[in-house]
């Protein structure tokens, strides 16, 4: 029996390596330390009724918000562990096995579980107030959403200790997917955490699109509605048609593992080249998912740090839509080497040039607002102006990429690994980056500390091109992709180990980021007017942080830059409602059946890796249990009294 006992834990738990038992006693350490505060503190109750039931778009930005900062640090950890591999020829740090499960798990989790959650965020935090609204058009969906990535995200990243990590590359080509590559169930733990998270991602998309169509203040046109919205418009088009290619491969890859089918195995008549076709058909349009809302960030961000109005704002509004169609037509150029024929190489590489004219425009948008205007150089401008010189080399590369005949040269080398990061990190942190400390004063009611913010700005900004510069050079000199070590015979380990110091000075400026909101939750300028940087768009018009009911009375959108021009009529936020009739607010109530569906979800997903039905099947019934008791509430929603109104304004210093 205890032999059985030993067995079963050494398949079921990774052991083996130092690293991983520094983890666990990590993970169990804080573990521990968070439920001893919440005892200590009495807090159990407060976190369900604030928190893990809240249905407030607010509160579910900040949790997307700290979820997405803890996956950057699981991702950025990865990151140093293969350039401390890399740094030099011969190094013995990860074996190759450990290296493929950790530049998988990098790559997966920055795109899908760093990258998206911080998007979402924003998305939560900003749109209902740019365009006037008490909350997005489907509450309790708002909620489900955010609880299935987390608990997508959590089994994920459970593989890292239990039944060990997916090595079979971030986008998990067969055959290495296939179980004849990867038996274990690694792979299994890459499918279903995804494929919970990405139920989650779609839900959000629709609740965007449905919110900004149905839900904006009176007057507010499309052609007057705030970028940044403009830019969630566009994203959201895209997740609804590029997310359920992403369900459906990952299907065809699980009932090729669980059930023997043969969609993608060549041995049994089926194909892997269409997974590849399938998997980039969400994959490329995914890499604009991510960026037009960092689009939409700098927009907002150059106009209020420039004082000026947007230049080219109809412009900018085409080539984000245009963007969203041309980027399901793109797809091909990941693959010019796998002999589709010239004329299909021809077609993607042409519209491959194209979608960077849109891109271009955007980019002389940018400098013609600031062009004349009073720019002022607080951090949310310094990222805006960081990303622009950046991003615009990641464009140059990519158009270098898009040629075909060239392509065969650059593919897979280390060029294609210094492009990418030059996008998406210069395009999607940066702006994202941009984005949290131009909103962070509306979500917490403080400033971040500039002084240390300028430090992490120069860190990461130095850290970055140290890191990724020298790695262009090596894809010229012909260092390959998922190459895990290399002789003193290459030639690489110079550039190599510059590299690596580029990547601890990232980090480096990671901390100083995490100190510097340390040090601001005491120290920080605290925002009393609800309008600290003279910002231009309808949320400033609130106070920092925003109340429940976001607005005492719904505003008037029906002008461009609608607070600016409030502002420029000589309207203060705390006369703003003055004289105004009051109405009791409607509002959704909390709920918990968002928690504990996804939980339901996250033990059938958990069933479904080990092959164990006895876990999967209960799961399945407690999903479908949730749905039935949700169809049977009717008692979803309540009004905030017009007194209770009252005396919320009147706290925060605002007339009735």
């Amino acid at each position: 029996m205890i032999e059985q006992i030993k067995d079963f834990a050494s398949h079921f738990f990774v052991t083996g390596d130092p690293l991983i038992y520094g983890a666990d006693v990590a993970i169990g350490l804080t573990m521990v330390t968070v439920v001893a505060v919440l005892t200590y503190f009495k807090k159990w109750v407060w976190l369900w009724k604030e928190w893990l039931t809240t249905v407030d778009h607010k509160k579910i930005g900040i949790m997307y918000l700290i979820a997405s900062l803890l996956m950057l640090f699981r991702g950025g950890v990865d990151a140093l562990l293969m350039r401390l591999q890399l740094a030099l020829p011969n190094v013995q740090f990860l074996n190759a096995e450990h290296y493929n499960s950790v530049f998988t798990t990098h790559g997966t989790i920055m795109i899908l579980f760093m990258a998206m959650p911080m998007m979402f965020a924003l998305f939560n935090i900003v749109v209902p107030l740019q365009i006037g609204a008490r909350d997005v058009a489907y509450p309790y969906l708002n909620a489900l959403s955010f609880w299935l990535f987390f608990w997508g995200a959590m089994l994920f990243n459970l593989s890292f200790v239990i039944g060990g990590s997916p090595d079979a590359g971030w986008l998990s080509y067969p055959p290495l997917s296939e179980m004849s590559h990867s038996p274990g169930v690694g792979e299994n733990f890459y499918i279903w955490g995804i494929q919970i998270s990405g139920i989650g991602s779609l839900a959000t998309g629709i609740n965007f699109l449905v919110t900004i169509l149905k839900m904006r203040s009176p007057g507010m046109k499309l052609m007057k509605m705030p970028m940044f919205s403009w830019s969630v418009f566009s994203t959201s088009i895209i997740i609804i048609f590029a997310f359920p290619i992403l369900t459906v491969t990952l299907a065809l890859l699980f009932i090729d593992r669980f059930a023997g089918g043969h969609f993608f195995t060549m041995t049994g008549g089926g194909n892997p080249m269409m997974y590849v076709n399938l998997i980039w058909m969400w994959g490329h349009p995914e890499v604009y998912i991510v960026v037009l809302p960092a689009f939409g960030i700098f927009s907002e961000i150059v106009a209020t740090f420039s004082r000026k109005r947007l230049f080219g704002y109809k412009s900018m509004v085409f080539a984000m839509m245009i963007i969203s169609i041309l980027s399901f037509f793109t797809w091909v150029h990941h693959f010019f080497t796998m002999g589709a024929g010239a004329d299909v190489n021809t077609f993607f590489a042409i519209t491959t040039m194209l979608i960077g004219v849109p891109t271009g425009v955007k980019v002389f948008n940018w400098l013609f607002t600031m062009f004349r205007g009073r720019i002022r150089l607080q951090q949310p401008m310094l990222w805006t102006l960081a990303f622009i010189p950046c991003f615009v080399v990641g464009g140059a590369t990519g158009v270098m990429l898009a040629v075909a005949p060239a392509d065969y040269q650059y593919h897979n080398s280390y060029f294609l690994i210094a492009h990418f990061h030059q996008v998406l990190i210069g395009g999607v942190v940066f702006g994202y980056l941009a984005g949290i400390y131009y909103w962070w004063p509306k979500m917490f009611g403080f400033k971040l500390d500039e002084k240390l913010g300028k430090w992490a700005f120069w860190l990461w900004n130095i850290g970055f091109y140290v890191c990724f510069m020298p790695q262009y050079a090596l894809g010229f000199m012909g260092m390959t992709r998922r190459v895990y070590t290399y002789g003193w015979d290459m030639g690489w380990a110079p550039l190599n180990f510059v590299s690596t110091i580029g990547a601890f000075l990232m980090g480096i400026g990671f901390i100083f980021q995490v100190w510097q909101i340390a040090y601001s939750i005491k120290k920080g300028d605290r925002d009393i007017t609800g309008d600290p940087w003279n910002g231009r768009t309808l949320e400033w018009s609130i106070p920092s942080p925003a109340p429940l009911y976001n607005f005492a009375v719904v505003p008037k959108g029906d002008e461009r830059d609608a607070w600016w021009e409030a502002k420029e009529r000589g309207v203060e936020g705390a006369t703003m409602n003055k004289g105004a009739h009051l109405e009791p607010i409607h509002m959704p109530k909390n709920s918990g059946i968002p928690f504990i569906m996804s939980i339901c979800w996250f033990v059938a997903g958990f069933g479904f890796v080990f092959g164990w039905l006895f876990f999967a099947i209960p799961g399945l019934i407690g999903v479908a249990l949730c749905l039935l008791a949700r169809s049977f509430q009717y008692d979803t929603d309540y009004y905030i009294p017009v007194e209770e109104v009252r005396s919320t304004e009147a706290s925060l210093g605002r007339s009735l």
